[in-house]
């Protein structure tokens, strides 16, 4: 369930009105049930809504009390007698819909203290900052810095000078941003370093030179940052985030970057410099991207594949050195298969 404690539901609608919402269909005498909360489907009560969207959890769609479930047609049988089935193609995209009417305050982080710019945070004389900007105790905007109305500066942060951020955007605590220029409703999580000095070095047999990194790091709109990641700023030209792509905690992405519109990259992936990922790109965690690659739109890259090579768009790879996912899958069955069988002989 919610905890009500941090969130709290701004209404309490009826099953009817949930189905109106994400055009589901549903058995008419749940219509006036009242949903008051949002839970799994193995915690949730009679007053909350769940959903079911992966056939690993049909033990706990079979067993649950929730009042409401979203589900697909194919499992709309499945779902116990008295829960109030709502059929939709997308059962977590509508839940997700849901939530976001009903917990809007779960989107974003709330300021801590008094909105507005804190006495105690530092902000640059020379910085502007549209009405409706809060600063948090601790943060630092340098001069020259511009930041848009209902944008959000977490305690600590650092906004280095010259940076641009949006509107509407949030900077989580602690995190740090120079060399940036962000759009509308850029989310970074607490921690998360943009625009630090790329990775760049001209090796020598008598030491490695460090090589002046004058590029910048643009961030589009609607991107989403996890904790503690790091974007380096371009070396000889920028690094770019197209917009809506949503990036997980801990990712490490290197100088001269550009990652295209609408990409996921999960928890712990290093993208080295100067690779090109394209619009809705998918990589899985802990995977290593070699630098000056060509990643083609579409293209899936499945979890610790280390990927070496140019990538088609639309393809799926896998292991590592990163193959044909199918053809990953098969060898990997077949050396599963050959380790049973000599353990046998042993």
């Amino acid at each position: 369930m919610s905890e009500p404690f941090f969130f709290s539901l701004t209404s309490a609608p009826t099953v009817g009105d949930l189905a109106a919402l994400v055009n589901a269909e549903f058995d008419s005498q749940f219509a006036a049930r009242r949903i008051e909360g949002l839970a799994a489907l193995e915690r949730a009560g009679p007053r909350d809504l769940a959903f079911f969207d992966n056939p690993r959890y049909a033990d706990a769609l079979a067993a649950t009390r929730a009042g409401a479930c979203l589900v697909r047609a194919a499992a709309f049988e499945r779902a116990p007698k008295g829960v109030a089935a709502l059929v939709v193609d997308h059962p977590y995209r509508a839940f997700a819909r849901i939530a976001a009417r009903l917990v809007p305050d779960s989107l974003r982080a709330a300021p801590i203290f008094a909105e507005g710019v804190s006495p105690e945070a530092h902000v640059h004389p020379q910085a502007r900052l549209e009405p409706g900007v809060n600063v948090e105790p601790g943060a630092v905007v340098g001069a020259g810095a511009e930041i848009g109305s209902g944008t959000l500066v977490g305690a600590n942060a650092v906004i280095g000078a010259g940076v641009r951020i949006g509107r509407d955007c949030t900077i989580g605590a602690g995190a740090s941003l120079t060399h940036a220029l962000l759009g509308d409703r850029v989310m970074l999580h607490p921690g998360v370093r943009v625009g630090q000095d790329g990775f760049g070095f001209a090796l020598g047999a008598r030491g490695h030179l460090k090589a002046p990194q004058i590029g910048r790091v643009i961030i589009q709109d609607d991107v989403e940052i996890g904790a503690n990641c790091t974007l380096d700023r371009g070396a000889t030209r920028d690094t770019i985030v197209g917009e809506g792509t949503k990036i997980d905690n801990l990712v490490q992405i290197g100088h001269n970057v550009v990652v295209g519109r609408h990409c996921i990259i999960v928890a712990q992936v290093g993208v080295a410099g100067s690779t090109e990922l394209g619009d809705f790109v998918m990589v899985g965690g802990q995977t290593g991207i070699a630098g000056h690659l060509t990643i083609g739109a579409g293209a899936r890259i499945a979890a610790q594949s280390g990927v070496m090579r140019d990538v088609p768009a639309g393809a799926s790879v896998g292991g590592t050195p990163a193959q044909d996912l199918r053809l990953f899958l098969k060898r990997a069955a077949q050396d599963r298969r050959g380790r049973a069988s000599k353990e046998k002989r042993t």
